[in-house]
């Protein structure tokens, strides 16, 4: 049988443009000669004499298109070839015709059964096999387009998920910077509590009592929405927002009320969508209750311990260490050593003992995110 050499006007780099490559394996050379000279003129045609062989060629470039396979060979047996032919990554998803002189019906079922496409009985009558090997070319190119059609359907998914999951985290990101620009001194602050806050929830969720709450998922989207915490700060006037000097007791009701414009902006927003935005249930709640205290001593509400949301448990230490080690006009950083001692004193009372022994674990942490993206001033 003559190797099957493309015509010179077909270019041998563009693999689409090629015929289609039929592998015939037959351990008897001249059934290998009556369908290679069969199926040359249409397609480019491999053989093989030997289970083995066909392994080696069904594995090398060019993949075949299609096999057509002899049951009865010496050694490995044609079922044994398919056998591992479906066990091979590279060859399983290869249609496979058995070829054989077994005409009876239980050796065609056990053939189908396996997962063979068809089954063609010798002696070969040439129009059945030409028609048989067509359709099922025909049958793979479609499967073969259907399959790259869903591969860039998939990628041009992600794609878009990942723009729309950039631009949602852009936009938070401006909203949070409407806050953030009234008050020249936070400067990186937002950045800083949302890596505070990743921190704590990831070592949280190695506790088994929270494990269930702080889900990878649950946990990406109190991230994605910490920056939000202060976003109602954009409501508060600017003499009372950047005082520099103690607020009068008037003046700290009107700052304190913060956390509501803040989760109402949120509420807001949320009814503006057309469906629920899980992540902006955490900002709302991030945003009202931040300011709680565990011993029910903080605002707005007076919640107790773990009536606070998590979220917003999180959020507080967080807040209050990136304030504590970040200089104001009002006050110097505070060393990071002194400000953990400081958050530790607070277990208990300020915050939930859980978070704050997730915060001394993670405290070499902090204290990176603290130098890496410190404010001008700060160093």
């Amino acid at each position: 049988m003559k190797p099957y050499l493309p015509s010179p006007s077909v270019p041998a780099e563009d693999p689409s443009s090629l015929p289609a490559t039929v592998l015939i394996v037959d351990d008897l050379p001249e059934n290998l000669e009556v369908l290679g000279e069969l199926l040359q003129p249409l397609y480019r045609v491999r053989g093989a004499q030997s289970g083995a062989r066909a392994l080696s060629v069904a594995r090398s470039s060019p993949v075949p298109d299609l096999i057509l396979l002899d049951v009865m060979m010496p050694g490995m047996d044609g079922y044994a070839v398919f056998d591992a032919l479906r066990a091979d990554p590279l060859t399983r998803d290869i249609p496979v015709i058995f070829v054989t002189a077994l005409d009876g019906v239980e050796a065609e079922e056990r053939g189908l059964e396996l997962g063979a496409v068809d089954y063609i009985t010798k002696p070969i009558r040439p129009g059945i096999v030409l028609a048989r090997v067509h359709n099922q070319l025909e049958l793979k190119r479609a499967r073969d387009r259907l399959r790259d059609q869903n591969v860039f359907l998939e990628a041009e998914i992600a794609r878009r998920m990942s723009e729309n999951l950039l631009i949602q985290d852009v936009s938070i990101r401006a909203l949070a910077r409407l806050a953030e620009i009234r008050d020249l001194e936070t400067g990186n602050h937002v950045r800083r509590t949302q890596a505070y806050v990743a921190v704590l929830a990831r070592r949280l969720a190695t506790n088994p009592c929270h494990e269930a709450a702080l889900t990878p998922e649950r946990i990406d989207l109190i991230v994605k929405s910490a920056p939000l915490h202060d976003i109602g700060k954009v409501g508060i006037p600017d003499h009372i927002l950047l005082k520099a000097g103690k607020l009068s007791a008037d003046e700290w009701t009107v700052m304190k009320s913060h956390s509501r414009l803040g989760s109402e902006a949120i509420r807001h927003a949320e009814e503006d969508t057309e469906r629920p935005l899980p992540f902006l249930a955490y900002a709302k709640e991030i945003a009202l209750y931040h300011h709680e205290r565990w011993d029910g001593s903080g605002y707005p509400e007076g919640l107790v311990a773990e009536t606070i949301p998590l979220s917003a448990r999180l959020m507080a230490l967080a807040d209050v260490f990136d304030a504590l080690v970040s200089r104001r006009v009002y006050k110097a950083a505070v060393p990071l050593e002194t400000a953990r001692d400081m958050i530790c004193a607070e277990s208990a009372s300020h915050f939930d003992p859980a978070v704050v022994e997730a915060f001394q674990a993670e405290f070499g942490r902090f204290a990176e995110i603290a130098t890496r993206y410190q404010d001008e001033g700060n160093e």
